[in-house]
């Protein structure tokens, strides 16, 4: 019981849907810090990122996954493992929905998905801001008459309905201690987190079919005492030659502008100076590279660095 005197409940909640239904603004709204980085562009999400909310009415246990689409790759077969496994491991499955764009085979391939989960299910439609309301009319009685325990229209973006949809969410957890020390805002090393900051900067400077065959790995990080320095070295995967001579750019112009957006950042979020060195790395198909994706897969957890 909180002090309070109301029910304390603690729980995991699966925050599942298709590429750019909004998962990662939801919940980055919801922490009301950015832990999840968030693009334009699709399958942005290639981890399962866990976001912690602790407060006096219990702890909420967010598992934001890989937007459910169809696998292409080992890479990205590894990334809808993970949905997966995040649905069969959640208290609350939370199904977001982008009712701005018209559903399609992905909806139904990933609601197939959602429908073979016992879990408690409950659908967000998400993107409100950009539809009108009677466009909903429709949505909400289809998913209702689906058996989902809740319909609930929310922006994600501008918060709209976001207070009332965390009220739901928390009301399906089972009363319980937290899961984690409550001081928590997540479980991911920073060196994981720093490198899905530089990977955000690379999808927002570059297009077509680049933003998917790239990765970013730190390769070295060095905390330099009575400085208030930290020297990060890290190199940006590319799969052929070609990528990388887009990424470095016209005399390394990209590259320069890549790494300066990237260390403001970090120097934000970290909290001190940084001295960025980012390199671009040729990685012939590792996106198929079944020793570069487990690097890749261990790196989010703490833990995860020697």
């Amino acid at each position: 019981m909180s002090g309070s005197g109301k029910t304390y409940r603690t729980g995991t909640v699966a925050l599942v849907g298709r590429p750019n239904a909004g998962k990662s603004t939801l919940m980055n709204h919801w922490l009301e810090e950015k832990l999840a980085i968030v693009s334009a562009k699709p399958q942005t999400t290639r981890q399962r990122i866990v976001g912690i909310l602790s407060d006096e009415h219990g702890q909420v246990v967010f598992y934001d996954t890989p937007g459910v689409h169809r696998p292409q790759h080992a890479m990205n077969r590894r990334m809808l493992k993970m949905a997966r496994e995040a649905l069969n491991d959640a208290d609350l499955v939370c199904l977001l929905v982008d009712v701005s764009q018209k559903p399609g085979s992905g909806d139904l391939y990933l609601r197939q998905w959602v429908d073979q989960v016992q879990t408690p299910k409950v659908v967000l439609l998400n993107k409100i801001d950009l539809v009108k309301k009677p466009r909903l009319l429709p949505l909400i009685a289809e998913y209702a008459d689906a058996g989902f325990a809740e319909i609930i229209p929310v922006s994600a973006l501008h918060g709209d309905g976001t207070e009332h949809a965390l009220e739901v969410v928390r009301g399906f957890l089972p009363e319980g201690p937290p899961i984690y020390d409550t001081e928590l805002v997540s479980i991911h090393p920073e060196r994981f987190l720093v490198a899905e900051r530089i990977r955000e900067k690379v999808l927002e400077q570059t297009r077509d079919e680049l933003p998917f065959s790239v990765a970013v790995v730190i390769e070295a990080w060095e905390d330099v005492e009575d400085s208030g320095l930290t020297r990060i070295h890290a190199s940006i995967l590319a799969e052929r030659a070609g990528q990388k001579k887009i990424l470095v750019g016209t005399r390394g112009s990209r590259i320069k502008s890549i790494g300066t957006a990237a260390r403001l950042d970090l120097e934000e979020y970290l909290g001190r100076r940084v001295y960025l060195d980012l390199k671009v790395r040729v990685e012939e198909g590792w996106r198929e590279n079944g020793r570069i994706l487990s690097e890749l897969d261990r790196a989010p957890y703490a833990g995860s660095y020697g």
